[in-house]
């Protein structure tokens, strides 16, 4: 871990109005995670935790505030820019893996890189090399369906670093699998960041999943009630 701050959150504020109702999701969150640490974001169902991951991912925007990746200001970019940021520097890991059904494991894995402009044969071989680190070089010719939860999630993970992201964004990683896969999966994600020197931001409702970060983040109708190292 370096001393360089990878991801800075600056009075983070976000609401939504419904008729004459304003529902305040997120009321001014400052938080700052150095590169190569992993932070894991819990609280209960309604505090803001999704919402605060998807305006650090760029898939949201804040009503207020500031987010910068590294030296770079994500608030300030436009929708086109936002999405050509997100394919090179953030890798995305969602409760449902987003598989795409017709396409094989490796095929699912490479797609983002040769998307992104990687060369075909870097794509899959750099696909290849992630298979691997997930102990799944014998279903990379699978198709989804082929594949159970445990492993559909594991090829989400190696998913979100085919690009080499600087940041890796979790959102209930493991929310949709039974005890033992949900240790395997989350084993794979935080130690994949680690032998990568990603930075990793994990949000769970699994006191197991989140004893694993670095660095505990608490919300509670929507505000940071904890910060522990």
């Amino acid at each position: 871990m370096s001393d360089f701050v990878m991801l800075k959150v600056n009075n983070i504020v976000k609401n939504y109005v419904s008729g004459r109702e304003t529902l305040y999701i997120l009321k001014g969150i400052n938080f700052e995670i150095k590169e190569g640490m992993s932070a894991a974001i819990s609280g209960q169902s309604g505090s803001g935790k999704s919402t605060l991951l998807n305006i650090i991912g760029g898939l949201d925007h804040a009503d207020e505030g500031s987010v910068f990746i590294g030296n770079d200001e994500i608030t300030s970019l436009s929708e086109k820019e936002l999405a050509v940021y997100r394919s090179k520097k953030i890798g995305f890991i969602f409760q449902f893996h987003y598989l795409l059904k017709d396409f094989t494991a490796l095929e699912n894995i490479m797609l983002p890189a040769y998307i992104a402009g990687m060369k075909k044969k870097d794509a899959i071989e750099r696909a290849k090399s992630l298979l691997a680190d997930i102990n799944m070089e014998d279903r990379k010719g699978h198709f989804p369906s082929q594949l159970s939860g445990g492993e559909r999630q594991r090829v989400a993970v190696a998913r979100s670093m085919v690009n080499d992201p600087d940041l890796i964004l979790a959102d209930e990683p493991t929310g949709n699998l039974d005890p033992q896969n949900s240790d395997v999966v989350a084993q794979l994600l935080y130690e994949g960041a680690r032998k990568w020197g990603k930075t990793l931001i994990v949000v769970t409702h699994d006191k197991k999943v989140a004893a694993r970060a670095s660095m505990s983040l608490v919300l509670e109708n929507g505000q940071l009630v904890q910060e522990q190292m």
